[in-house]
């Protein structure tokens, strides 16, 4: 998984990766389960129903943004503190 992200531009170390998913796993995200791999005892992930529906609505957001900061023209944007376009 490491080498999966360093690909894509991301540095993590096993430090800050292991802790992401055990915390993924107490919350029901992933399920993970000790295989042998190579003569070696490895834990394996595996995403679960309540992690598969929390990864496509991480998705659908995800798309969603992304089609907002492509729109021709783009949408104005207030400034942080700027409440004359809240509705009331």
């Amino acid at each position: 998984m490491m080498e999966e992200l360093k690909h894509h531009g991301y540095r993590i170390g096993p430090g800050t990766l292991y802790p992401l998913l055990h915390g993924l796993e107490r919350g029901g995200l992933l399920k993970s389960a000790l295989r042998n791999v190579g003569g070696r005892k490895r834990r394996v992930y595996k995403i679960t129903a309540v992690g598969r529906r929390a990864l496509d609505k991480a998705r659908e957001k995800v798309d969603e943004l992304h089609q907002e900061l492509h729109e021709d023209p783009p949408r104005k944007i207030s400034p942080p503190g700027d409440i004359s376009t809240v509705s009331r």
